[in-house]
């Protein structure tokens, strides 16, 4: 069966835009690979432990009995047999499950880039509209000039951040085979094969399953933010710097479909930036060395990527027809050489330079360019062998090295007006376009990095140096006197940081940073971010350090609100400075906000946080207008729907009218890169979805909701946040309740980031992360931050006898439409039964198993309310969700059993916490074999078992993890 087939029916599915056939095609093909992966697996796994296979044979059955008839009887059954695995075999049991789960999500994965090329081919229709579609509308039906358009897409720019938020469980090592598996199904099904290819296949399927399943999946050791660093480049070298190109021609043909020219070489419609190496907030690991290691070795990437395409070029362009410009510049280029003593462009390249000749214009000039380029490594590899050394400062001493792209520009400009010049414009329109148009996006740094920090920590430096002057404690003073000071100085000419002044530890970090940023190359700087801004003194403080420490030009201070208060402040900040006229001259019109979904949730339920970061998109938009800025809004999301994640499409065109003017900053975290870019088509599609929205947001915002509709939503989120508190911050049993039932205690054990938990090492959820909050809900199935408190605002307002307006709200508004179909998702994959088992089994106190009871019947009633609401009989009923269904019930039993071995493992390390003594807890008849301890051994040097322990608890979570995506 193809998913190429032509739909017998043409039917359309209600909401996402497929064919009822094209839907029933996508699951029979899900099935057919689910079982050769599973399949495959089980031939690999039972070669290495054939005796062991048939238990995970039965379990798999078990688990699919359970998850079917949720009948006692049939989990009984289950957890017994889990029980009797010894510890090295709850290993490797874990172990297969979660790489069962894993080569599951690759099927989805690979169903899903089929999906899109179809309909890409039109034989398919989806929801979501590409490139092309939007522009069809924006003509046909909106009714727009396509020249209004055209101006609008040249002038937009969507900046993507690669944040190194710890939510990616898989290991690297692991990903790359996956993605290997990927590629091999695309072929599997994609290709007209032979038999014999066909086998041969086959066969690298086998061997990347076994690959894998040889790889500890285990990180033992915590990454470096140079690690983070590293691993988010690859994106950059596998998917998205060559594929930026191609993704931009679909763009050019999609304007000739609407009568309108090719983008011009200056448009940029994605930048890209990156946090692994600058988010110091929370962070000891990223330090000022940290910072210069991760720009160094950015900007060695982006050398050696352009290099390639350099080098491509000098084969391709091997025309002597020129302009008389790039004639002489090929002359100098050789005359230059000849003074040198040698026909080279470098020592290291001597290989074809002698074929090179004066008829091969050209080829001279981008011999030049990449000799440069190796001399821009050379200086890099310099600065980074050497950590004393100014790095702008060497790239600026050194006359053959780039400082930045400029004259690399100029030069491939000149190459490009040569071609057409003289009448080669196919041959300028073929590669040469889309290295310029490369250069244009990556420049010489691949992604600038983005600065963050909390906003206390500028706070504690500028109160050390008022204080050491005598000035005051500045810490102590109010907003008020700190905005005057702060004034003062900034327009004042004498320095403020004394070179002698007493720093603690935190404050020559924060002061260090400032001094090494000042000695980076600033295009490899992106904003420097503010965290838990408050007030408008708090981007004062940074603009001012970074006057004191030389920064020239200065970084573009953006501050994050993130708790509702900082929300709700954030106008009147934003006003206090806008309305300042030093500040107004400073920012040149031009000014960025970020908003965070993470902390605003953690802090006051999902329901209400996301009306608040409405309102505030709304509120500083506003306040941008009346002062003639820009605003763009940099919206810090992260993948999970307790996090403010939501498919990009819908993301962006479910904002607030008119908040969204070309412009758009958007997260990239954690599992999020691997989905959104670790393949080909997935990368593709994923810059398709942005650039369509964000251009339909700009030239044809929805409409305004009517009032009713936004005092019903305000009335609600106040509801909805009173009921969330009321359980999170006043009920004296919850903290007590969350660290039992869930594993937030152990996530640390799974070294999936270099941050840690927390803020500070004390502190109660205040200070928690918002990541680890969600995760830790996520392993046991009950997803309670993101519907805590949705139940009572939904039901305050049935009572008030406005079930059919809450109706209407759904039906015809995207925002209440896409938070709803976000939360009916969230519901799907909860299972209380899995909730009730960690509570039994973890809850020791007593008093406790009555708060359990009391959410889980919140629980319920949340999702009775938000099925009445949607109209829908159960969950995920419609149409349009079948596929959905369908997937989570092939994940059900894979996951099933990871969460019954997970809390058999948090009992035993909790009783050894307790203070149980080990060999207690060890099976009386329990005598492991050599390979049985190897394997409980790896990476520890404590007691065997505990080790074991450890590393099945570890697995279990990143299994769950995989096995839900990490969607709570």
């Amino acid at each position: 069966m193809s998913l190429m087939s032509p739909s017998p029916s043409g039917a359309m599915g209600q909401n996402l835009g497929i064919s009822s056939y094209a839907i029933e095609v996508n699951q029979a093909l899900l099935k057919e690979d689910d079982d050769l992966l599973r399949q495959t697996f089980l031939s690999v796994f039972r070669q290495h432990h054939p005796q062991l296979a048939n238990k995970v044979d039965v379990i798999f059955a078990l688990a699919q009995a359970w998850c079917m008839s949720e009948s006692d009887s049939d989990f009984e059954m289950l957890e017994k047999r889990l029980d009797a695995l010894t510890p090295d075999e709850s290993i490797l049991v874990s172990s297969a499950f979660s790489q069962l789960l894993n080569l599951h999500n690759v099927t989805e994965e690979s169903i899903t880039a089929r999906v899109e090329k179809a309909a890409r081919l039109g034989e398919v229709e989806q929801a979501t509209r590409s490139t092309n579609k939007s522009l069809q509308r924006l003509v046909n039906v909106k009714g727009l000039k396509p020249e209004d358009i055209h101006s609008a897409l040249c002038k937009q720019t969507v900046g993507l951040v690669f944040t190194a938020h710890p939510t990616q469980a898989t290991r690297q090592s692991l990903l790359k085979k996956y993605g290997e598996i990927r590629h091999a199904m695309d072929r599997l099904h994609n290709t007209r094969l032979s038999n014999y290819e066909r086998l041969e296949c086959l066969d690298e399927i086998r061997s990347q399953v076994q690959g894998a399943w040889r790889t500890d999946e285990i990180r033992r050791r915590k990454p470096s933010p140079q690690d983070e660093s590293r691993e988010g480049l690859t994106y950059f070298h596998e998917t998205i710097y060559s594929g930026l190109p191609v993704f931009l021609r679909r763009i050019d043909t999609a304007l000739k479909n609407i009568g309108q020219p090719m983008l011009p070489l200056n448009a940029k419609l994605f930048s890209f930036g990156a946090w692994m190496g600058g988010d110091r907030d929370g962070n000891p690991f990223v330090t000022p060395d940290t910072t210069r290691d991760v720009v160094i070795g950015a900007r060695l990437s982006a050398a050696t990527l352009l290099t390639e395409q350099v080098e491509k070029l000098m084969y391709e362009l091997s025309m002597w027809r020129a302009t008389p410009e790039l004639k002489a510049r090929a002359q100098q280029v050789q005359a230059r050489h000849a003074a040198e003593g040698e026909f080279l462009e470098t020592k290291k390249n001597t290989y074809d330079v002698v074929f090179m000749s004066i008829n091969e214009p050209y080829r001279l000039v981008l011999s030049d360019v990449r000799a440069r380029l190796q001399r821009t490594k050379d200086v890099l590899h310099h600065c980074l062998e050497h950590a004393s050394v100014n790095v702008a400062e060497a790239l600026e001493a050194d006359p053959e090295a780039y400082r930045d792209e400029t004259e690399l520009l100029a030069t491939l400009h000149m190459c490009y007006d040569s071609l057409i010049s003289s009448g080669d414009i196919h041959i300028a329109n073929s590669h040469l376009l889309d290295v310029l148009r490369q250069v244009r996006t990556f420049g010489l740094y691949l992604c600038k990095l983005d600065i963050r920090q909390e906003s206390v920590k500028h706070t504690e430096a500028i109160d050390a140096i008022t204080s050491y002057l005598g000035l005051g404690s500045y810490k102590e003073w109010n907003e008020e006197q700190r905005m005057e000071f702060l004034l003062n100085e900034l327009t004042g000419k004498r320095p403020l940081l004394p070179p002698d002044l007493p720093m603690t530890p935190e404050v020559a970090d924060v002061i260090g940073t400032f001094r090494m940023l000042a000695q980076l190359p600033n295009d490899s700087l992106g904003a420097y971010i503010i965290s838990m801004s408050h007030t408008a003194s708090d981007v004062l403080a940074v603009v001012l350090m970074q006057k004191e420490c030389g920064m020239t030009p200065m970084l573009q201070v953006v501050p994050l609100f993130e708790t509702l208060d900082d929300l709700n402040y954030a106008e009147t900040a934003m006003r206090q400075l806008f309305a300042n006229p030093w500040y107004f001259a400073h920012i040149n019109g031009q000014q960025e906000c970020m908003i965070g979904y993470s902390d605003s949730g953690k802090d006051a339920g999902r329901l209400a946080a996301a009306w608040g970061l409405y309102e505030v998109q709304e509120r500083l938009t506003q306040v941008a207008d009346e002062f003639g800025v820009h605003m763009t809004l940099f919206h810090g999301r992260g993948g999970t729907v307790g996090r403010g994640g939501a498919p990009a499409h819908l993301a962006v065109l479910s904002q607030p009218p008119g908040t969204i003017r070309g412009t758009i900053r958007v997260t990239v975290q954690g599992e999020v890169m691997e989905q959104q870019f670790g393949e080909q088509e997935s990368a593709f599609h994923t810059m398709d979805l942005y650039t369509s929205a964000v251009l339909e947001a700009t030239l044809a915002p929805t409409e305004q909701p009517p009032k009713e509709w936004r005092q019903t939503m305000a009335d609600m989120a106040r509801t909805s946040c009173d009921a969330y508190r009321a359980v999170v911050r006043e009920d004296s049993r919850f903290v007590n309740f969350f660290h039992s039932i869930t594993p937030v205690n152990e996530l640390g054990r799974m070294n999936i980031g270099s941050r840690p938990a927390k803020r500070r090492s004390h502190g109660s959820i205040d200070t928690l992360r918002a990541i680890p909050w969600i995760f830790a809900w996520t392993q046991v199935r009950f997803h309670l931050p993101v519907w805590l408190g949705v139940g009572e605002a939904l039901n305050s307002m049935i009572d008030a006898g406005k079930l059919e307006l809450l109706q209407d709200m759904f039906t015809n508004w995207m925002f209440f439409r896409v938070t709803f179909d976000m939360l009916e998702m969230v519901f799907a994959k909860a299972d209380p039964r899995v909730v009730k088992m960690y509570e039994k089994a973890l809850v020791v106190e007593p008093g406790l198993h009555g708060f359990g009871d009391e959410l889980l019947t919140k629980f319920h009633d949340t999702e009775q309310s938000m099925l009445t609401v949607m109209k829908h009989s159960r969950l995920l009923s419609s149409s349009s969700t079948a596929f959905l269904q369908q997937k989570l019930q092939l994940r059900a039993p894979y996951v099933a059993p990871l969460n019954i071995l997970q809390v058999s493992c948090l009992k035993t390390l909790r009783a050894i916490e307790a203070g149980k003594n080990v060999d207690e807890l060890v099976p009386a008849d329990y005598k492991p074999s050599e390979k049985a301890l190897a394997l409980m051994s790896r990476g520890a040097s404590k007691h065997p078992f505990v080790a074991g322990i450890e590393d099945t608890l570890i697995i279990t979570m990143k299994g769950i993890a995989s096995g839900l995506k990490n969607t709570g």
